[in-house]
């Protein structure tokens, strides 16, 4: 049968002391990056890719820029948006490797997504003619690499992210 309980409204708990739904009163113990010894190498190499990819988002970015500006492009607004564009772009993997190399837990997150980006770039790149079909392969290998890097388990432990299932794992 159904009983009502009135809640405090002042602690938002039941007369007992618990909560309403039951919910635990204990906090999570909260997990930090693994920071006894040296970084691992696989992190920073992550790390390293994405300041790469950064910075060749910048320079494109820059490129386009000038030509927009002052060459004589086909379509002067799109050579200038495209570079801003780009440099914008660039923000995501430079923050991302900064976060890395720091050990910062949420890096991962927009490391990952650069590179899931980046990979239909490649394909497009790859399925293109001339010049861009050699930028295509380095951009893919730099993606995949990255990706690797980013999911291996030391990474992971470097960075303080548990997997699923690994909740107790904090507390020891």
């Amino acid at each position: 049968m159904w009983t009502t309980r009135a809640v405090n409204l002042a602690t938002g708990r039941l007369p007992g002391g618990g909560y309403p739904a039951g919910v635990s009163s204990e906090q999570t113990p909260v997990t930090s990056p693994d920071d006894t010894g040296a970084r691992p190498r696989r992190l920073t190499y992550a790390a390293a890719l994405a300041a790469l990819e950064g910075l060749a988002l910048v320079v494109g970015g820059v490129w386009l820029l000038v030509l927009g500006l002052a060459g004589e492009p086909d379509d002067r607004q799109q050579a200038v948006t495209g570079g801003v564009t780009l440099i914008v772009l660039a923000l995501l993997p430079l923050l991302a490797a900064r976060g890395l190399f720091a050990r910062k837990g949420w890096s991962r997150g927009p490391a990952v997504i650069t590179q899931i980006m980046a990979l239909p770039v490649a394909y497009n790149m790859l399925m293109s003619d001339g010049a861009a079909i050699p930028a295509g392969i380095v951009l893919a290998v730099v993606a995949v690499t990255a990706l690797v890097l980013l999911i291996n388990a030391e990474t992971t432990r470097a960075l303080g992210i548990r997997g699923p299932g690994n909740a107790g794992d904090a507390a020891k």
